[in-house]
């Protein structure tokens, strides 16, 4: 549509371009998860969809019927949060479109694979366990690292007792296996 056609009101709330929304997996790769990850992100999907999305529709919906003069930066912020809930929309159905739920009780429990809790020995800093989940399911700080991770990378395929180098941008870290878990 061209610029000509919109009056200052409307230029306001296209104030810019939202680009595509990118996966953080190249094309045809599966969006591999834990059952508890995707329920989380199917409940999150819903929530979005079901309750969050309506609501801001009614209230700037409601608030253009009345005429109620919102201020144009509470309008704005409807808005923008509307947009922001619409990505998030389409992000996580590309990546529900792409999930393949990976039930950590079938995976061989002698060796380390995706859902694995595993319990290392680092060089210098004693036990830490690590369970190799879903890219969004990650958090480094609770011990939760994506199968893509350089930790997850290094560790997969390994077995009880064996040594890991993991390759980090803050220098290499050895590592050794002492125990496997699937919960």
């Amino acid at each position: 549509m061209s610029r000509a056609f919109l009056s200052e009101s409307d230029d306001a709330f296209m104030e810019d371009d939202v680009p595509e929304v990118k996966l953080p997996l190249p094309p045809g790769v599966k969006n591999y998860m834990t059952p508890e990850g995707a329920e989380r992100m199917r409940a999150e999907l819903n929530e979005l969809v079901a309750v969050t999305r309506p609501e801001l529709l009614t209230q700037i919906s409601q608030s253009v019927a009345d005429g109620t003069s919102l201020e144009k930066e509470t309008m704005l912020k409807r808005r923008r949060r509307l947009r922001e809930v619409e990505r998030r929309i389409e992000y996580l159905t590309r990546m529900a479109d792409i999930v393949e739920v990976v039930d950590p009780e079938k995976q061989d429990p002698a060796r380390v694979l995706f859902g694995a809790a595993v319990t290392v020995d680092e060089e210098g800093k004693g036990e830490r366990v690590f369970r190799i989940v879903g890219l969004d399911e990650s958090d480094p700080g609770s011990g939760r690292v994506s199968w893509v991770s350089p930790v997850a990378k290094a560790l997969i395929g390994k077995r009880v007792g064996d040594a890991v180098v993991v390759k980090r941008p803050a220098g290499d870290a050895k590592m050794r296996v002492v125990k496997v878990e699937y919960r």
